[in-house]
């Protein structure tokens, strides 16, 4: 399907507004520190989806008709956070609380449905199981909703994912739709150094799942395999190329920004490359 032209900058600005919540998010939280690296290698991904295929009423996101958004690499949540921002679910006055005592934004995802947070989450492995367990309960229900789960490639690295995987193509759930963000990086390093996953398309593929393999930051691919139809008795992943850190000098492919902390000068330089976009 053909991304039309206005379609196609509409996304792209949403995507600039989620990077720009992202820094802002990162700056606020000082000390503290955030998830920076990972958050933006999904920011085209999730501007994609939240700006034209996921179904949420900013006016009822409690329905049990809306689709679900797991986000199981849940250090990334600054992305989910700049997402419910934009759509209105989350006061943009918030982002100042990040991090903060008894805030609603912490360091991982807390449960909070009427801002758009379906499932606490963080520890990594767990969230294609959740989703699984929603897609066949809505399914169970006769409720023509879909389930979106959001997983790093160094995820991959947890036997429970594959556990589910395995879960999810016995019981052909055609409504759960798998992200995962193949960034080549891992907290602690290159997913290379750590544990080589160059062949996660033939793996997913051996575990029943059809799969779609793309460049995660080209907004026409993203689109398309987001509406492509796939198989009707199986579940479906995106495979997305990403990079960690994507939009900005200062992080690009630089793993010491999986999780740091943002300075006024860093914040200052980045609001310059994103002007140049």
């Amino acid at each position: 399907m053909k991304l039309d032209k206005e379609k196609l900058i509409s996304i792209k600005d949403f995507s600039k507004k989620l990077k720009k919540n992202i820094l802002d998010m990162a700056l606020h939280a000082g000390s503290n520190s955030a998830h920076i690296g990972g958050a933006l290698s999904l920011a085209d991904i999730v501007a994609c989806l939240y700006s034209s295929i996921i179904s949420i009423d900013k006016n009822n996101p409690t329905d049990v008709h809306r689709d679900r958004f797991i986000l199981s690499k849940g250090h990334a949540c600054l992305i989910l956070y700049s997402a419910l921002m934009e759509l209105g679910l989350i006061n943009k006055n918030e982002i100042k609380n990040f991090e903060s005592d008894n805030s609603d934004l912490p360091g991982h995802p807390v449960i909070n449905r009427e801002k758009g947070i379906e499932f606490s989450n963080g520890s990594l492995g767990m969230g294609l199981s959740v989703g699984i367990g929603v897609a066949l309960a809505l399914q169970k229900k006769n409720i023509k909703s879909n389930v979106y789960v959001a997983m790093g490639d160094g995820e991959c690295n947890e036997g429970s994912v594959w556990e589910a995987a395995m879960s999810a193509s016995n019981f052909n759930i055609n409504n759960l739709i798998a992200i995962v963000d193949k960034n080549n990086f891992q907290q602690t390093g290159s997913t290379n150094e750590i544990m080589k996953n160059d062949n996660l398309k033939q793996k997913w593929e051996s575990f029943g799942w059809h799969v779609i393999e793309i460049d995660g930051h080209n907004i026409s691919e993203i689109y398309n395999s987001f509406l492509s139809k796939g198989s009707k008795n199986k579940p479906k992943l995106i495979l997305a190329n990403t990079i960690k850190g994507k939009g900005f000098k200062f992080s690009e492919n630089k793993n010491e920004w999986h999780h740091s902390i943002m300075t006024q000068k860093i914040y200052d330089e980045a609001l310059k490359d994103l002007n140049e976009e």
